[in-house]
């Protein structure tokens, strides 16, 4: 859902961007990556095939609606930043949960077991030696606009949701400054 819009924004803002799928079939035919490795991060092997020539990396992982404990997140960001590291990629934009934010005895207790690897993959991150960006949205709204007019700010989470598609603009947006480099930020949408 995000990493589709984030493919095109980037794309149309002129770079080159390749993308790691677990499955083609859920990419567009008039996707415009100019590379594409099927497979999956916890497999090194893929991991590394995705960063040859790559500048930055986005990260956009998630489970869909499989709420069940895992460490396919922080794993796979472990083999991230490995893959990076090697190739001496320094950017890295990161999209973790919301709930990174909250009290954790405010998190609803079916989502604490997703929480908790998200917070495994914060921590991957931080400790990286990176420059990273941790973004932590609310609410991820397939169904709202882009608006380009969001509000960002570093540890704080003020609105309930933002736009796949802003969100989507501000992961671009973070590959071309360095204004959020070493910090984790919320990002929300007003929306009518």
């Amino acid at each position: 859902m995000t990493g589709l819009t984030t493919l095109s924004q980037a794309v149309a803002a002129g770079y080159n961007v390749s993308v790691l799928v677990r499955d083609p079939t859920k990419l567009p035919a008039d996707h415009k990556a100019s590379g594409v490795v099927v497979g999956d991060v916890l497999n090194k092997d893929d991991v590394n095939k995705i960063m040859e020539g790559q500048d930055a990396v986005i990260i956009v992982l998630g489970t869909r609606n499989d709420i069940s404990p895992t460490t396919m997140m922080s794993e796979g960001t472990k083999n991230i930043v490995e893959a990076m590291k090697a190739r001496g990629i320094c950017k890295m934009v990161a999209c973790m949960s919301a709930f990174l934010l909250w009290d954790r005895s405010k998190v609803p207790p079916r989502l604490i077991p997703l929480t908790e690897d998200h917070d495994r993959m914060y921590t991957v991150v931080k400790t990286s030696g990176l420059d990273y960006v941790a973004v932590m949205p609310p609410h991820i709204d397939g169904d709202l606009p882009l608006t380009e007019r969001y509000q960002v700010a570093e540890k704080m989470l003020k609105g309930r949701a933002i736009s796949k598609h802003d969100l989507g603009h501000f992961f671009v947006k973070c590959l071309g400054t360095s204004e959020w480099d070493g910090k984790t930020v919320g990002l929300w949408g007003e929306y009518k």
